[in-house]
């Protein structure tokens, strides 16, 4: 307990660590004060004071006893948010006081520092996200971008994928957030499998051809798993897809062999502009007639439509979405019919689907063998015979 007079001496100091302690205590009083109305008024004009102190000392022990408070007095923390920097940058950062309408016509003159303050705020409005990220920092726009809890406009969140692409720091924090466009977070995965292709070390680690597959078979998944995750907003991403010419037959065949039916049933659905619940009926117990029918109103070629269409009726038997070997079975199903079918000479039509097979064919594959690897080495009972080391061939020598 401080009593007055102690208090007049020390806030009468020379020594401004004693000013400061009398502006600490003050800021305090005031906080917890539950007197009569003259003492409050008291303290406050005490505050202001201290305010005029010419010791930062003083004014930041006075701004540390505030800092935090939601009743501290608004002129105060206003007045304390042009002090210098290293108590403008804390009352920005921690005051509850100060809300967007006093912050937002300052964001335009903050430097890097003040804005990283105010991109950490405890509360922080979508308004105000948007305004430090139209500042065009980098280390801000990804301090703002990896708040998960403010939501931000699709549109901007479409508009940094494309500009900032380049960036890793924006992309890691972008593709963390649950409310990024499905389009706008493709984007950034294919941003991600360039930048992969361009690394050093990745492109003498894979030989070049098969880095370009395994990086396409990637963009591929990666694309499908999107739209499979949207659930029934997968419609408005294949529409987009659509309109950016990458619905293409080796994106169909992926969607089916890899099990994501919602976004292969949006695609269809769009493409065909039929409602998406007689496409799931017909995808789900058609006659290859219906199934035909509806590949036609894709605009697919003959051979594919025939194509999806087997392979639709190979899905409804197996679990394309969780069983490696399964695929590996359907995708050499279809690869030994079409061959069998065109006699070993396919049409041009086919041609990038035969392609597309080949490609997953190797991959699953070595991917079922893991599997059956695995699941061999888990369950075998016996070993496998030892090899006796033939004996030591020694050199005879003729006696001497």
């Amino acid at each position: 307990m401080v009593g007055y007079d102690e208090f007049v001496t020390l806030s009468q100091s020379r020594n401004s660590e004693e000013r400061g302690m009398a502006a600490h205590f003050a800021a305090l009083a005031y906080l917890n004060h539950r007197g009569p109305a003259d003492e409050q008024a008291a303290l406050y004009a005490a505050l202001f004071g201290f305010l005029e102190d010419p010791s930062v000392k003083v004014r930041a022990a006075m701004a540390y006893g505030l800092l935090h408070a939601a009743c501290a007095p608004r002129p105060i923390m206003l007045a304390l948010l042009h002090d210098s920097a290293v108590i403008a940058r804390a009352v920005l950062q921690y005051s509850p006081v100060l809300i967007d309408a006093d912050i937002l016509p300052l964001v335009a003159q903050f430097d890097e520092a003040m804005l990283l303050s105010a991109a950490q705020r405890q509360y922080l409005s979508s308004r105000l996200a948007e305004a430090l990220i139209a500042r065009d920092i980098l280390p801000v726009t990804v301090k703002v971008l990896r708040r998960s809890d403010i939501s931000l406009e699709a549109a901007l969140l479409r508009r940094l994928a494309t500009e900032m692409a380049g960036e890793s720091g924006v992309r890691g924090a972008m593709l963390e957030r649950d409310d990024l466009p499905p389009d706008a977070r493709f984007y950034l995965v294919a941003a991600v499998a360039r930048a992969l292709k361009d690394l050093r070390m990745v492109k003498g680690a894979i030989a070049p051809e098969r880095l370009e597959r395994v990086l396409r078979n990637a963009a591929d998944t990666a694309l499908t798993r999107i739209g499979e995750h949207e659930g029934k907003g997968a419609r408005a991403y294949a529409r987009t897809l659509a309109a950016e010419g990458s619905l293409n037959t080796r994106v169909l065949l992926h969607a089916v062999i890899n099990g994501h039916v919602f976004f292969f049933a949006a695609c269809c659905a769009e493409l065909s502009e039929t409602p998406a619940e007689k496409v799931f009926a017909v995808l789900e117990t058609g006659s290859r007639a219906a199934l035909n029918a509806l590949f036609t109103r894709c605009g697919l070629s003959e051979g594919v439509r025939n194509l999806l269409a087997r392979l639709i009726c190979h899905a409804r038997t197996v679990d394309l979405a969780d069983d490696a070997a399964a695929r590996h079975y359907v995708v050499t199903a279809l690869t030994e019919e079409l061959i069998a079918e065109h006699g070993g000479v396919l049409p041009d039509q086919l041609g990038e689907a035969f392609a597309y097979l080949g490609e997953q064919n190797v991959l699953l594959a070595r991917q079922a063998a893991k599997g059956v690897m695995a699941g061999f080495v888990g369950t075998a009972q016996t070993a496998f015979p030892a090899v006796e080391p033939e004996p030591e061939q020694r050199l005879a020598l003729p006696a001497a």
